[in-house]
């Protein structure tokens, strides 16, 4: 049975790139003083699963950096060897190489050829004298007479009768498991291989090495008696023969790279384009199993008679029990990739549902109820089928914030020593979700911000001794919950903003500034472009581009950032966005002939006040006593310059209504109803409205428009203000 792999690539580089930032996360995560067994023996799996892979599909290119990377892995993990720093950032190095690698076979970006030798040439520095195998010559050019060949005289010999498989697939598994231990392949008939695996690793290694290639319920395997001293000898003997005949085994690492050797080869492989090339010209078996020469040659030129395995033999049976134990291998079955513009496609049609949903609803209330009994218990199982499909499919879009969370503990540890700053990042909530659209277009604000916090916020360790902090800056990273929106902070323990010195620079840059101005409104002004207090232009910071980017994408988005400093103690920037931009739970309301949306997520309490509740402050508009705290007035009629039913609050409804921290009475003339809405862009299919963050369609067919509370509050503020200039 031949499979055409390439229909596989995509999946390849998917899970390639996942297993590269596991592989950055547990490196960053690692005590170098005292590693852990099992973070080190994780981080060998991912460098090993992402090797098994970049050989199964022929990316040669990767599959060497992996496979010199692994070999050092594999020392440090038992023992030989003791972790440093210098070997962590070596790591880390490697898997930007293998990153770049990654995108020049999927998008066909540049690969910087001589960054990867580097790299490469760095990780065979620090193996020293760590014998490094060959992964499949092209030729007997080596010279192996000094190299170190691995003993696993001793172990256990297992017989593996593999399925049918192409030659290539059994290349790569023989491949694998040569680094457990010594590997004969055998051929059973045209398309049947078998192999004999001596090593000291477990059978349970060995299957699940396998598992990566085939499926083991349909592999035979075998245990065969261990050699006695004579033959293991004859064996080894043997072995040593093919090994200085042909090229293949154990190589020092100063000979991986044979002379002529060109393209993307490195050695051990024919470039990529070339196996294709040849794949398609000639047979397998005149390609001698795609990269080795024919078994049946090294056998001839090592002298090695194939004998039939003794009757004494043992089978080996894997339990059915243990094998349902092994959550490895079936943990892949409980998700499934998808694309997302399948995933758009699904959430626009079940928005169209809901429209369709409130256009049945609102028909069938004006039935009789006595006589549609049966018609409105349907309505309202459908109703709130909708609802749980609608919920179901949102949350399909929603992702943890670790998304995002996991590209920093990298860029800081970077950033923090090219500048000579020791911090300590710390991650809070990193399992709130987020609908994927915004977490996408959140990376970039919150890149930004953590660099300011590192190169402004956190001070030398000098300064901070100086203060009587200790040498390392705290940096804290956190998402949460709030209402309908998700708040993100970034906070640091370092010196805090400076008030002088901003407003300084806001004169110098012709900005209209007071002393009187509260902090909160000094900190907005370093979101006003060009800004920026930096002495100097670093490759960091200090070109004064940035921070209002920052305000402008989170505007965007539908979110406010707010800051909150203390001289010496240290600055925290909050961001506040809506978890989802697709659908929302809104009130309706009714004021004069319009019906508009209110989100939900805003919402206190209604109530109608009564009027020795409701205040005049002269040049400041009118305000609302609520359980002794007054708050501001904001007719909705004014704003949108419409008739109303009523001017006067009394008769009409005050909605208490809360963002930012600040709350405000929304007067309007009545309550409609509560309903889901499918919120659809205003802006690119008219125009941006001031006050409305977007649109939606009700269930007679009428658009409603969706309000944006805080632009109403910051807009009541500013009318409030020009009534007091005009007076």
């Amino acid at each position: 049975m031949t499979i055409d792999i390439s229909q596989f690539y995509q999946v390849f580089f998917d899970e390639a790139e996942e297993l590269l930032a596991e592989m950055e996360r547990l490196l960053l995560a690692v005590d170098v003083d005292s590693p852990d067994a099992e973070d080190l023996n994780a981080i060998f799996r991912t460098a090993h699963s992402v090797k098994g892979g970049a050989s199964t599909f022929g990316v040669t290119d990767m599959s060497e950096i992996t496979h010199v990377l692994e070999t050092l892995l594999d020392r440090i993990r038992k023992g030989e060897m003791a972790l440093t720093g210098e070997h962590v950032d070596a790591f880390l190095a490697a898997k930007d190489t293998l990153k770049m690698q990654l995108d020049g076979h999927r998008l066909g970006s540049e690969v910087d050829q001589d960054a990867v030798g580097d790299v490469r040439m760095m990780l065979q520095s620090l193996a020293q004298d760590v014998p490094v195998v060959a992964l499949a010559p092209v030729a007997p050019a080596y010279n192996a007479a000094d190299a170190k060949v691995v003993d696993h005289s001793g172990g256990r010999r297992y017989r593996l009768e593999l399925p049918a498989m192409a030659h290539r697939e059994v290349t790569a598994l023989g491949e694998e498991l040569g680094l457990m231990g010594h590997v004969s392949i055998t051929p059973l008939d045209k398309d049947r291989n078998a192999m004999v695996v001596t090593t000291h690793e477990s059978l349970d290694d060995i299957i699940a090495i396998c598992s990566f290639v085939l499926n083991p319920d349909e592999m035979k395997v075998t245990e065969l008696p261990a050699l006695d001293e004579a033959q293991a000898q004859k064996e080894k003997t043997a072995r040593d023969q093919v090994e200085n005949d042909l090229g293949y085994g154990f190589f020092d690492s100063a000979e991986l790279k044979p002379a002529g050797a060109t393209g993307q080869g490195y050695g051990f492989f024919q470039p990529l384009d070339e196996i294709r090339a040849n794949a398609s010209a000639a047979s397998e078996d005149a390609q001698g199993y795609g990269f080795f020469q024919p078994v049946e040659q090294i056998r001839a030129a090592a002298g090695i008679v194939i004998e039939t395995p003794p009757e004494e033999e043992k089978k080996v049976v894997v339990k059915k029990e243990e094998k349902e134990k092994a959550p490895a291998q079936g943990a892949e079955s409980s998700s499934i990739r998808v694309s997302i513009e399948k995933v758009d496609q699904l959430i626009n049609l079940v928005g169209e549902l809901v429209i369709t949903q409130a256009m049945i609803e609102q028909r069938v209330d004006t039935l009789d109820p006595m006589v549609h009994q049966r018609l409105l218990s349907s309505v309202s199982q459908l109703t709130r089928n909708t609802r749980d499909l609608q919920e179901a499919v949102m949350s399909i879009r929603m992702m943890p914030m670790d998304f995002v969370f996991s590209r920093f503990p990298r860029m800081v540890r970077d950033l923090a020593h090219k500048l000579g700053k020791k911090v300590d990042f710390i991650t809070n909530g990193a399992a709130t979700e987020l609908d994927k659209g915004l977490i996408e277009r959140i990376v970039d604000p919150l890149t930004h911000l953590v660099r300011n916090s590192i190169d402004h916020g956190i001070e030398m360790p000098e300064v901070r001794r100086a203060g009587g902090k200790s040498d390392a800056g705290r940096l804290f990273l956190s998402a949460s919950h709030q209402g309908g929106n998700i708040i993100i902070e970034v906070s640091d323990d370092g010196g805090g903003l400076n008030r002088e010195k901003i407003l300084a620079k806001a004169q110098q840059n012709g900005l209209a500034v007071s002393d009187t101005m509260s902090d909160a409104e000094v900190w907005q002004l370093i979101f006003a472009p060009g800004f920026s207090t930096a002495e100097t232009v670093t490759d960091v910071s200090g070109r004064g581009v940035g921070m209002d980017v920052v305000k402008r994408n989170i505007t965007a988005m539908g979110g406010v950032v707010d800051i909150r400093s203390a001289k010496g103690f240290g600055t925290t920037i909050s961001i506040s966005l809506p978890l989802t931009l697709a659908i929302l739970d809104g009130m309706s309301i009714r004021v004069g002939e319009e019906i508009y949306i209110l989100p939900l997520g805003f919402v206190i309490e209604s109530m109608q006040p009564v009027p020795e509740d409701v205040k005049e402050i002269s040049g400041k508009g009118r305000v609302i006593k609520v359980r002794g705290e007054y708050l501001p007035l904001v007719p909705l009629y004014q704003m949108f310059d419409i008739a109303p039913r009523f001017d006067d609050p009394c008769q009409g409804i005050v909605i208490i209504v809360e963002t930012d921290g600040r709350k405000a009475g929304l007067f309007v003339d009545e309550l409609v109803g509560q309903q889901q809405v499918v919120v659809k862009n205003l802006e690119s299919n008219y125009r941006k409205v001031a006050g409305i963050s977007g649109a939606t369609i009700l269930g007679d067919g009428g658009v409603s428009l969706i309000l944006d509370v805080a632009a109403l509050i910051r807009s009541s503020r500013q009318l409030a203000d020009e009534s007091i200039f005009s007076s």
